[in-house]
């Protein structure tokens, strides 16, 4: 049997159809030539299908339109107003310009990876090359380290807008043994650098986290739609049983001004506040419970930051800078800490 279409690829199927006709389609029009509809049963089913999609888009800020021939019902049409439904001229902050840098680098091992990397490539040929170092800026050290979603992160992202159920074999860590699976899927998220699956495990008949990259082989949606409710107080680090946060230390920092943007925006204390102050730099305070996580941020913005203290945190950037030194070696003018 040919795999189902998912209901989201089917929606921008319809969308990409409907904005590319010249002057309408019919129904029949749609069943016939938009992957995805070709797969309803029966012309009952179709109907169903393509109003609910359609109400969808329109719901979603979609300008849908009817075209009426003055004929007979089968002779009605859509189409998407395009004057309507076209975006205004994009014109991006080199802060939101960075937002969608960091976004990109995000998905870069997802399957839209491409798409987005032709997108900001669009974006950035419209700005200038200062702002593009200003963006590059903005999000210098925030880049996430999250590890490469597998194969199954679509279908379980379908599965959990649908309410079904899934199956996928799966490898237990404290065992190694490998079991056939049966859950709801309730949420899919990321901790740790690691993607998670969290919900009821039909076999075991308790909720469950299941780590991605232990799943072997397919993932695949089974049941009827609607099948189960997701909790609305779930937690998420108790089920995948995450250890208690470490506390909550203070790094007080000189920015130089106009730079550090993330920083500045996090700062819960500014200027004369912090009790310190630096000719020339900004001084701030930013709360963080990972010496590694802020080093790796303040590091990357290179002689813009200048640690003042914990001690800990200004050795662990001054160790990262020199490591950066011996790779790329010497520099005029190369910040030392």
């Amino acid at each position: 049997m040919p795999a189902t279409t998912p209901p989201a690829a089917r929606l921008l199927n319809l969308v990409i159809a409907l904005m590319n006709t010249p002057l309408r389609m019919t129904k029949d029009d749609v069943r016939a030539s938009v992957a995805g509809y070709d797969e309803a049963a029966t012309t009952e089913a179709f109907e169903r299908m393509f109003e609910r999609d359609k109400d969808s888009l329109r719901a979603l800020g979609v300008p849908i339109v009817t075209v009426d021939s003055g004929g007979h019902a089968q002779d009605v049409g859509y189409r998407i107003d395009k004057d309507a439904y076209a975006l205004e001229e994009v014109d991006l902050t080199p802060a939101e310009l960075g937002v969608l840098s960091l976004a990109a680098q995000f998905w870069q091992d997802s399957a839209v990876a491409v798409d987005t990397t032709r997108a900001l490539t669009k974006l950035r040929s419209a700005g200038e090359s200062a702002e593009l170092g200003e963006a590059a800026d903005a999000v210098a050290g925030l880049a996430p380290q999250v590890r490469s979603v597998s194969d199954a992160y679509e279908t379980l992202l379908d599965a959990v807008v649908e309410r079904r159920a899934v199956t996928f074999t799966y490898r237990a860590a404290s065992t190694g043994q490998v079991l056939r699976r049966t859950v709801e899927p309730w949420r899919v998220v990321v901790r740790d650098g690691g993607w998670y699956l969290l919900g009821h495990d039909q076999d075991r008949r308790a909720a469950r986290a299941f780590k991605l990259t232990r799943v072997e082989g397919q993932v695949r949606a089974t049941g009827p739609a609607g099948a189960f409710d997701i909790p609305a107080d779930l937690d998420a680090d108790a089920l995948i049983g995450l250890r208690r946060p470490a506390p909550l230390r203070s790094a007080v920092l000189a920015l130089r001004p106009e730079r550090a943007g993330a920083l500045r925006a996090r700062a819960r204390v500014h200027g004369d506040e912090t009790g310190g102050s630096v000719p020339g730099r900004d001084v701030v305070v930013v709360d963080f419970t990972s010496v590694r996580t802020i080093a790796d941020e303040v590091a990357g913005y290179g002689d813009a930051v200048v640690v003042l203290d914990p001690p800990d945190v200004r050795a662990a950037v001054i160790d990262r800078l020199l490591a950066a030194t011996r790779l790329t070696g010497p520099t005029e003018g190369a910040h030392r800490g």
